[in-house]
């Protein structure tokens, strides 16, 4: 416990655990609650473990009167999240224990990739729906799952250093966590835009999207925790907090943005198309030459060597979402993680990418207009019954 000008701070788990609660007293007597991801040597990508002690602290933490709101962030500076522990799903799909058996239809709720994003969003519907303000620190990379967790912010600060992606593409699965009601809320054909080329988005970016609420220096994270703490959070701890992060707000640090100087251009790749005719546009696109814009370029490659089936799957989870709340998106999401998982692709992209490292995943299928829409349509078969899904109560 330490003292700074009378502002008392606990932590409340040790230091080595996956992830690190602490609270911070204000002066009124009132507490924020930090929540820190603590797994900075793998950018602090999210585990089992650590989805469920946050579930069960903030379960704790909207009980307790004197938490006046919650921040939540990652440890070092690099990353808030980079992703999902998709190695630990790796590892389930490749060496999977023989007590859930050869199929993992026989014991799906015991089947790890159920029990994983089941979690995931479970925690990532909690956020969006916690009844106390949750500001979430976007500094470093923010991708995969580390933008479910984002997105969930009713402050979603960004820095200097964000990069903020949704890279599925590159490992054979699909903006998950959320993203097919997300993506549907920019504008149109932007969704399908970032979930099939998996493109990066800056600051700037993530302020003109709607992605992020504020931008605020790197430097100044532990002086805004101070900040909050030296005044009152009182009756209305929103107030305060907008407040105070008004006081510390610099946008004019973003660097240039990347997407609305090509806003009509993307719209007019994607936006009204079908898969097929949006992927060859992006492909054919005379802009996305690296001599003309690096940033088209990347995501032009990307898309190439990425996995033919995922573009498949953001285009029909968009289309299936376009007026869905966030709960049934979640559930449909479930079912396509957990079919993801028992196919080949996603073992095969994180296989390449993140295992052996030799960045040649073996697709099924060799191109984007090769998979049979049959093929997609049995990633949407239904695994449970409507009443024993396991996200119904959300």
């Amino acid at each position: 416990m330490s003292q700074i000008e009378g502002v008392t701070a606990k932590a409340t788990t040790d230091v080595e655990a996956p992830v690190v609660f602490e609270t911070r007293r204000a002066r009124d007597g009132k507490q924020l609650g930090i929540v820190r991801l603590n797994a900075p040597r793998s950018l602090n990508a999210l585990s089992l473990a650590m989805i469920e002690r946050i579930e069960a602290q903030l379960d704790a933490w909207e009980l307790d009167s004197s938490i006046a709101m919650v921040w939540l962030e990652g440890a070092g500076e690099r990353a808030l999240c980079a992703g999902g522990d998709i190695v630990a799903l790796y590892q389930a799909m490749t060496t999977a224990p023989a007590s859930e058996g050869a199929d993992p239809l026989e014991a799906l709720d015991d089947f790890f990739a159920t029990r994983y994003f089941t979690a995931e969003y479970r925690l990532d519907h909690r956020l969006h729906t916690f009844p106390k303000p949750l500001l979430v620190w976007g500094g470093g990379i923010v991708m995969g799952g580390g933008m479910g967790l984002f997105a969930g912010g009713c402050e979603r600060v960004v820095t200097e250093s964000s990069r903020l992606a949704m890279p599925e593409v590159s490992i054979g699965l699909y903006p998950d966590v959320g993203a097919s009601w997300l993506l549907n809320r920019l504008p149109r054909g932007i969704g399908e835009y970032l979930g099939a080329t998996g493109a990066q988005l800056n600051a700037r970016d993530a302020l003109d999207l709607g992605l992020a609420t504020r931008l605020i220096p790197d430097e100044q994270r532990e002086a805004l925790k101070q900040a909050l703490c030296e005044g009152e959070f009182g009756r209305h701890p929103s107030r305060h907090l907008s407040q105070v992060l008004s006081d510390f707000e610099r946008r004019e640090l973003a660097p240039p943005g990347q997407v609305l100087p090509l806003f009509d251009h993307l719209q007019q790749l994607v936006a009204g198309r079908e898969v097929l005719k949006a992927c060859q546009r992006i492909i054919d696109d005379p802009q996305a030459r690296s001599d003309c814009n690096a940033w088209l370029n990347a995501n032009r490659e990307r898309l190439l060597a990425g996995c033919p089936s995922s573009p498949h799957l953001v285009f029909r989870m968009l289309a299936r979402h376009r007026h869905s709340s966030l709960a049934e998106a979640f559930r449909d999401e479930l079912t396509l993680s957990v079919r993801c998982c028992m196919g080949t692709e996603l073992a095969e992209g994180v296989r390449a990418l993140l295992i052996d490292k030799d960045k040649q995943p073996q697709w099924a299928y060799a191109s984007i207009a090769q998979v049979s829409e049959e093929y997609i349509d049995g990633f949407f078969a239904p695994l449970w019954e409507e009443d024993e899904h396991p996200l119904m109560d959300l």
